[in-house]
């Protein structure tokens, strides 16, 4: 049987843009996949509200997190954690020999303007990485706020920004905030399969990037934006180009919805999920002003199981998500994100009630 998947992602995917998938191979190097790639690029940067180059990449959206902090990074990477994706960006760093502090909230609290002002005062630091929405606890950080901040007093520090499980599901203005690189991928608010990439990325981006030495190659920014640029919207390595046919045509949909629609669609979801959670449970994010929009994260008090409830959702066809790491039977998650309907939310909620007697 398939389950609806109200998990962080993957996400359903609707058959029409799965069909898509199935459309015949082309050269990569054809003129026709520099056309389908640049007007997948045109359609993203509305999607993105930039005019910053996009760049498409085959990998999952840790891949380009990857490719960012090492190519960007010159003297030092200052590293905002509020969960289990923070934490990964910092271990990229690591694990890639780029230098990197990192600076944890406590659990259920956001990154604020305050904490990166402290850090970027110190002098230290000619990057930031920051997580727009946290799918581990459901906190969406404030990044509008935090790119004022670097503009008016940390204009030389590059800002780059993981939007994987937000993108296209929130209203993110990437040039209006000031973002350097922009990060999301396919699997989540976008509704398309998981297994590709994008970032969107400032030319001052990549002036930094090329004083980096060992940037790698696959992963090299410098390299894929060079592509696009003098290879019209090609890449170095052979892309998936069923993704590109799907995304092509996803996008298509999610401007005929309209954006601001899409948006307020994601909000009326999240509005039912946390009105049912206070009512019965309680929310993990304390401070409302950062709830995430695509994702509720929810304080198990109840002790439930919910791998039981899991279980007996299987049997009508749903399937919820537990916590994550630490936080897994101490929380557990429910996502309203990419194609979902507030119709399709009140059943499943329906479902959970019946299940758990509530």
């Amino acid at each position: 049987m398939h389950k609806k998947l109200f998990i962080p992602g993957p996400v359903d995917v609707r058959e029409d843009v799965l069909l898509k998938m199935a459309t015949p191979q082309i050269g990569h190097r054809s003129k026709a996949a520099s056309a389908l790639q640049k007007g997948i690029s045109e359609k993203l940067q509305k999607v993105f509200y930039t005019n910053n180059t996009i760049i498409l990449s085959t990998s999952s959206g840790s891949g380009l997190m990857e490719a960012a902090i090492r190519s960007c990074t010159r003297k030092r990477a200052a590293v905002f954690s509020v969960g289990a994706f923070g934490d990964r960006w910092y271990k990229m760093a690591k694990s890639n020999g780029v230098p990197a502090d990192k600076f944890s909230s406590v659990a259920g609290q956001p990154t604020t303007v305050a904490m990166v002002d402290e850090a970027l005062a110190t002098g230290k630091y000619d990057v930031i990485t920051v997580t727009h929405n946290e799918t581990s606890a459901g906190i969406m950080n404030p990044v509008a706020e935090i790119g004022e901040l670097l503009k008016s007093k940390y204009p030389e520090v590059l800002f780059l920004v993981d939007t994987v499980s937000s993108m296209g599901g929130t209203k993110i203005e990437v040039d209006a905030w000031g973002i350097d690189v922009c990060i999301t991928s396919t699997q989540k608010c976008l509704g398309l399969p998981a297994g590709m990439a994008i970032c969107s990325v400032t030319e001052r981006a990549i002036e930094a990037a090329k004083q980096v030495e060992n940037r790698g190659l696959y992963f090299d920014l410098v390299e894929l934006y060079d592509y696009v640029h003098k290879k019209d919207h090609q890449y170095p390595s052979t892309p998936s180009l069923s993704h590109m046919y799907a995304m092509d045509y996803q996008l298509d949909r999610i401007l005929a919805e309209g954006l601001e629609n899409r948006f307020a669609r994601h909000i009326e979801m999240a509005n039912y999920v946390r009105d049912w959670a206070r009512s019965n449970f309680a929310l993990f994010v304390e401070d409302e002003k950062y709830l995430s929009n695509t994702l509720t994260t929810i304080k198990n008090t109840k002790e439930i199981s919910v791998s039981d409830l899991n279980k007996k959702l299987a049997e009508r066809g749903f399937e919820i998500s537990n916590g994550y790491g630490d936080l897994k039977d101490v929380t557990f998650r429910i996502s309203h994100m990419a194609d979902y309907t507030l119709d399709e939310v009140k059943e499943l909620i329906t479902i959970i009630n019946e299940i758990l007697g509530l």
